[in-house]
């Protein structure tokens, strides 16, 4: 079923911006979520449908459409992780900038969850490419975690069980930024 109620409800009840995520997977989907959310994270549509890809970079500009760029140990998942592509993360990556998308989510998903530290090498390789702003997520279980993605210098870092389980705090991130 659809969350968007409960999102939109969130989103307008807050002063940050919002971003939306997870199975955007038609342009209808994605224009109803551009309604109250600042960005939305495309993933799987990216990769099945260049054409709404286009349309919707064109009509919405790429700073309110990231792309995922979801991977197992650097070829692209998509489908909800179910699917690994032969697609290379980096070949993904330099496509979507070439098309003129510049915001981009990066999970390491054999890391998510796991609290076994960042995939710090694909990171770097993603970071090399000009002309992006790389989110970083999947595995951050510390302090030490966030300052050694911080040095890659990403756009931004998600950190999802690391908080849940208190191994980081949201006073000790804002101490690094």
């Amino acid at each position: 079923g659809s969350n968007f109620e409960a999102l939109r409800s969130i989103a307008k009840s807050v002063k940050i911006p919002v971003q939306v995520a997870g199975g955007l997977r038609n342009e209808k989907i994605i224009e109803s979520a551009l309604e109250f959310a600042q960005r939305v994270v495309i993933g799987t549509l990216a990769f099945n449908d260049k054409t709404a890809l286009g349309k919707l970079l064109t009509r919405y500009g790429n700073e309110k459409l990231v792309i995922s760029v979801d991977h197992n140990d650097g070829l692209i998942v998509v489908n909800g992780w179910q699917e690994t592509t032969k697609l290379s993360l980096i070949d993904a990556v330099n496509e979507f900038v070439e098309m003129g998308f510049s915001e981009f989510l990066s999970t390491s998903i054999d890391r998510d969850g796991t609290l076994q530290g960042p995939d710090l090498k694909w990171l770097q390789q993603i970071n090399e490419i000009k002309n992006l702003n790389i989110i970083a997520s999947g595995g951050i279980s510390s302090i030490e975690d966030v300052n050694k993605v911080k040095e890659i210098d990403p756009f931004g870092v998600i950190l999802g069980k690391a908080l849940y389980e208190n191994k980081v705090s949201i006073e000790e991130v804002k101490k690094l930024i």
